[in-house]
């Protein structure tokens, strides 16, 4: 699968870990960034990921910054993205199969190496349901078009 990673300064760490793990594994990996503990602004970081998924470059994305959710908030900027910040695998799972997320965000301060690599895992081998939740989806993607 192809997955593009992007963090700030906060999850730059994280990002790294997963980064390496996803690639032993055989995944295609993009790395958007950062790479060090120097003060940036996760929206551009967040920005970049999303760009990276609404182009069909990355079929998924993780995204990290201290909490989790200001990353998040960014990618959700892009209507193509839809982006679930988790603690657990059982979200991550959820979020996928109910709400097709391509999107996984995480807070590095919030969440350890082994319950983020679980909660990779359980994004990453979940299909999406479809059926009821299609029409739910499809939503998502016309919210701003549909208030013009």
């Amino acid at each position: 699968m192809r997955i593009a990673l992007a963090a700030d300064h906060a999850g730059y760490q994280l990002k790294d870990e997963l980064s390496g793990w996803l690639r032993e594994a055989g995944h295609e990996v993009t790395d958007l960034g950062t790479n060090g503990p120097q003060s940036v602004d996760y929206p551009q970081y967040g920005a970049q990921l999303a760009e990276e998924i609404a182009s069909g470059r990355a079929e998924r994305g993780i995204a990290v910054c201290g909490s989790g959710l200001g990353i998040a908030i960014a990618v959700n900027r892009n209507p193509a993205c839809r982006c679930a910040r988790v603690e657990e695998p059982l979200s991550a799972r959820l979020a996928r199969e109910h709400n097709d997320a391509n999107v996984l965000a995480l807070g590095a301060r919030l969440i350890g190496q082994d319950m983020a690599r679980a909660c990779v895992a359980a994004f990453l081998d979940t299909d999406f349901a479809g059926g009821r939740h299609q029409r739910r989806v499809e939503q998502l993607s016309h919210l701003l078009q549909d208030s013009d």
